[in-house]
């Protein structure tokens, strides 16, 4: 029964470590949707996101703005609003990219190169792709915000990496396998 359950493990890590890398795909494609967006219809989802996110705000900290003082807020925060959506489909495609990375034993500055490198050439490439769609241009200040993204992001990996392996997986990684001293 012991190797039963070993075996039927060590075949759950064998099939499920390599679907850690979905999410990652999932992410990329998801920037891939929003940066084939022309001009306006980029424009009116980042309103209606900005609309959204201050309604919430308004009804969690009852404000008690308007719904014209929110539409207001909301255009002229588009700026923000954008700045802000790079950052963090960056971070999140970074985390997707990283975290499966650390599970298969990249870590340190091995980690933050690949990961960072990756990510880095896809927001690079995702600029290039706008510079395809009607009313869009890449810009190397997107990429920069990117890259912040990104880096938070795989340091964020990291430590809850470290933390994971020092505290609730500590006695997993330290487990010693029958026959090897």
């Amino acid at each position: 029964m012991k190797y039963f359950l070993l075996y039927i493990k060590q075949t759950l890590r064998f099939v499920l470590k390599p679907l850690s890398f979905v999410p990652a795909i999932v992410m990329m494609c998801l920037i891939f949707v929003f940066s084939s967006q022309n001009a306006d219809e980029s424009s009116q989802f980042s309103y209606e996101v900005g609309v959204k996110v201050l309604t919430i705000a308004n009804d969690t900290f009852d404000r008690g703005w308007t719904t014209k003082h929110i539409e207001n807020l909301s255009m002229t925060s588009q700026y923000y609003i954008r700045k802000t959506a790079h950052f963090t489909e960056y971070f999140l495609l970074a985390v997707s990219v990283a975290f499966p990375l650390y599970v298969y034993g990249l870590r340190g500055i091995w980690l933050v190169i690949f990961a960072g490198a990756f990510c880095v050439a896809y927001a690079g490439l995702d600029e290039y792709h706008q510079s395809f769609v009607s009313g869009r241009t890449p810009q190397k200040k997107d990429i920069i915000i990117d890259s912040c993204g990104i880096f938070v992001g795989i340091i964020v990996t990291r430590i809850i990496g470290w933390t994971g392996r020092m505290t609730i997986f500590r006695q997993l990684s330290n487990h010693k396998v029958e026959g090897k001293g």
